[in-house]
């Protein structure tokens, strides 16, 4: 059966391309960071997930996330960090997984770029608290 109709509850594809990309605001990112939502589901789900581009030093602030978040590197090296935990290095294909609530920041290393897919839910419309900048003292070079 060939048909150009949509059919209601069908597979539907977001071609490459075509997502909405934005800076990171420099709110809540040191540093050069590109963002490019590739989906967020429909209600009643409350997933999303981006595309997120962090050039050489580039980094989040610390943050947490309400019912946390999974990370998953898809080219350069970068950095991750819990609060008061030692300082981790991924790479392509790391599957970074942070707990709700946790503490942490994440982004690259300091002489290269860094893409990870960053998927989290929300809650009560919220997926993120952002709260202070990562030092240069916690970012060593």
């Amino acid at each position: 059966m060939s048909t150009n109709t949509p059919i209601s509850g069908a597979v539907s594809v977001a071609r490459a391309g075509t997502n909405k990309t934005f800076a990171g605001p420099a709110e809540w990112f040191t540093g050069t960071v590109n963002v490019e939502m590739l989906f967020t589901a429909p209600e009643p789900a409350t997933v999303s997930g981006g595309l997120v581009t962090f050039l050489p030093g580039a980094r989040t602030d610390w943050h947490t996330h309400p019912l946390g978040q999974t990370l998953v590197v898809t080219s350069g090296f970068g950095r991750v960090q819990h609060w008061e935990g030692p300082l981790q290095e991924i790479r392509p294909g790391d599957v970074v997984t942070i707990p709700a609530g946790v503490k942490h920041w994440h982004g690259a290393a300091p002489d290269t770029a860094m893409s990870h897919i960053a998927i989290q839910q929300a809650q009560g419309g919220q997926s993120a608290d952002w709260m202070e900048k990562v030092s240069d003292a916690q970012y060593p070079r």
